[in-house]
């Protein structure tokens, strides 16, 4: 069972809420021997792994161990005693991030030492271009493409009045190029579904259906991607270093930011394992 969406009122609007899931993690285990390294103090650690690692090289059993270890002092000793916050860039997180919005999506990548894969509109938009081009065939395709594209559920708004206006607008946009382009079908559906537009003429939802089974068109969002607004859903997976992590949450679990990023920020921080967030979030 999926998890229960989250939704909040802002200035008005109602805006569906991120889900965030940790992927992978690294562990601490690596920053404390990358320490370690540093100051060759391998039988200081409290950890035995730790320890074991002064004059031997680690086994795969050794190594499981490594990567499970709770708590570091030095590591702690480091991250809030002398900032030696460069020793954090050895341990990795990875999140799958749904639902958050392309408007943070420019705020992500303010943020230099990340590693980050989005969901492509250029690849992924083909239902959208097939509800425009089904709705040419009904008797009002501005509520058909409308009642299409808010059943995507494609949109950080969540009120129905607000993205009729956001849909009603993509819709404007693609009437505007239609008739400026001769070859708009050409572009719109892959040379397969060609004969599909003469075979459901005026049967808009056969149409729909036959257009949404067919062969979806590569990169149909290179002729159409500009209908996309701030409030269009993006999904990513991101991977921070845990240095990086703390400079992110510091700025985006903040009053002072964006608050969709803040949102997002909030729900990576409650995905994130104590052991991480102690050396990056000041405890009270």
């Amino acid at each position: 069972m999926g998890e229960r969406k989250k939704f909040e009122v802002v200035d008005g609007i109602r805006y569906q809420k991120p889900t965030v899931v940790l992927l992978a993690e690294t562990g601490i285990g690596v920053s404390e021997v990358a320490a370690r390294t540093c100051y060759d103090s391998f039988c200081n650690s409290e950890n035995e792994v730790v320890q074991s690692l002064e004059n031997e090289l680690p086994t795969e059993e050794v190594l499981r161990e490594l990567n499970a270890i709770d708590d570091s002092k030095l590591l702690d000793d480091l991250a809030w005693t002398y900032f030696h916050h460069s020793i954090l860039e050895h341990t990795n997180l990875s999140y799958l991030i749904r639902g958050t919005s392309r408007g943070v999506l420019q705020e992500h990548a303010r943020h230099r030492i990340q590693a980050i894969s989005v969901r492509s509109t250029r690849y992924t938009m083909s239902g959208i271009v097939n509800a425009y081009v089904a709705s040419l065939e009904d008797l009002d395709p501005r509520e058909f493409f409308f009642q299409k594209v808010n059943d995507f559920d494609m949109l950080v708004t969540a009120d129905e009045e607000y993205n009729r206006i956001e849909i009603a607008t993509m819709f404007e946009k693609f009437e505007f190029q239609r008739k400026r382009l001769e070859d708009f079908y050409f572009k719109a559906v892959s040379k397969s579904s060609l004969p599909l537009l003469d075979e459901f003429r005026g049967n808009s939802e056969a149409l729909f259906e036959a257009l949404q089974n067919g062969k979806k068109k590569r990169n149909v969002g290179d002729a159409f991607k500009h209908i996309v607004t701030d409030n269009w859903k993006v999904d990513m997976v991101v991977t921070f270093n845990l240095r990086s992590l703390k400079n992110y949450l510091s700025l985006r679990d903040s009053g002072a930011a964006y608050f969709q990023i803040r949102w997002l920020a909030q729900e990576m921080k409650r995905v994130t394992p104590r052991k991480y967030l102690k050396l990056i979030v000041k405890e009270g």
